[in-house]
């Protein structure tokens, strides 16, 4: 990835919003049927695919990639799971929309044409997906790049300028963070570059779609283009099915039996 701070201006950052993968932590809503520890270490694949497909971006596009980091402190957590190339931004602020004003602001500051933050909960976002945002975003003229989420969230925003007002007054965490935004484009006369639609793992039924799409090679027709591979996260799974070793709700029952080899 690129390194010359002087040539910023004509690079887009992304970064990945990522709590550190501890186990009761992060990816909560997936125990059970995992335990806290699967959980945080199916975060830790999940990271290391986003930031793996960073690399593909740059291998086409100028692109620098990042960990926008919580909490802080964190780092040494962080650095031990990624390469160099992948630098660290630690958060300054608590809260989900303060924290993603605060890393592009820094990111923006910093001296890059673009910011681009993602979530860490699509490991197969597909690839084509963060090229079209960072094109989006080299293009002339101020705008916003959404990429809704099919629970009515967004799994990446990208911005050329620090828009505060973005992030305030949103109700995250729900069904309409997506279209509040879209809104609050509008009110401040910024274009929206709208991506392709995918998905979130951060219950069940999407750790389901995840099996499907990795395992068995299946994925909903809802989700186009085809995703990025996501060869960790796609290896755990496969270890975490040849365990088995769940009672009652079991990690095979939520991903159904068509993914099993």
């Amino acid at each position: 990835m690129r390194t010359g701070s002087a040539e910023r201006a004509d690079v887009c950052a992304f970064a990945v919003m990522a709590k550190a993968p501890r186990s009761g932590a992060v990816k909560t809503r997936l125990v059970p049927p995992l335990t806290g520890a699967e959980a945080a270490m199916l975060s830790v694949c999940f990271i290391k695919d986003i930031t793996d497909n960073f690399a593909l971006v740059a291998e086409r596009m100028p692109v620098d990639g990042y960990v926008a980091y919580s909490p802080p402190g964190a780092e040494a957590t962080f650095r031990d799971l990624l390469p160099s190339s992948i630098r660290l931004l630690p958060s300054r602020r608590l809260g989900l929309g303060l924290s993603l004003f605060d890393a592009a602001e820094d990111l923006l500051g910093a001296g890059y044409g673009g910011a681009c933050l993602v979530n860490a909960d699509s490991p197969t976002l597909p690839t084509s997906a963060l090229l079209d945002a960072a094109a989006a975003l080299r293009a002339p003229g101020d705008r916003v790049v959404l990429g809704p989420a099919i629970d009515g969230g967004y799994y990446l925003i990208g911005l050329k300028r620090p828009h505060q007002r973005l992030f305030e007054d949103i109700a995250w965490s729900t069904e309409r963070v997506f279209r509040q935004t879209v809104e609050r484009a509008a009110s401040l006369s910024l274009p929206v570059v709208t991506l392709p639609t995918w998905y979130d793992v951060d219950d069940r039924t999407s750790l389901g779609w995840l099996g499907q799409e990795l395992i068995a090679r299946q994925p909903s027709p809802e989700f186009s283009p085809a995703g990025y591979a996501a060869p960790h996260t796609a290896a755990y799974l496969r270890q975490l099915l040849a365990a088995d070793r769940t009672p009652g709700l079991s990690f095979g029952e939520a991903i159904d039996e068509r993914v099993r080899p």
